[in-house]
């Protein structure tokens, strides 16, 4: 049986807590950044935890982690 390999590009996105949540970055920072507001662009800065929709998907992309 072979080994279960890792998404790495989902790796690179996202990272575990120490409750096993899956942290990861917001999207609209990268780039038409005049047009949006200071505390919009100050709150994309924050972390997110990927939602409960989406949990089991992030999941079986990363095994190892």
């Amino acid at each position: 049986m072979p080994k279960i390999k890792t998404r790495r590009a989902a790796a690179k996105r996202f990272t575990v807590t120490g409750s096993g949540k899956f942290k990861r970055n917001k999207a609209y920072k990268s780039h038409i950044l005049e047009k949006k507001s200071p505390k919009r662009k100050r709150n994309l800065r924050k972390g997110a935890i990927v939602g409960v929709s989406e949990f089991e998907r992030v999941r079986r992309m990363l095994p190892n982690l």
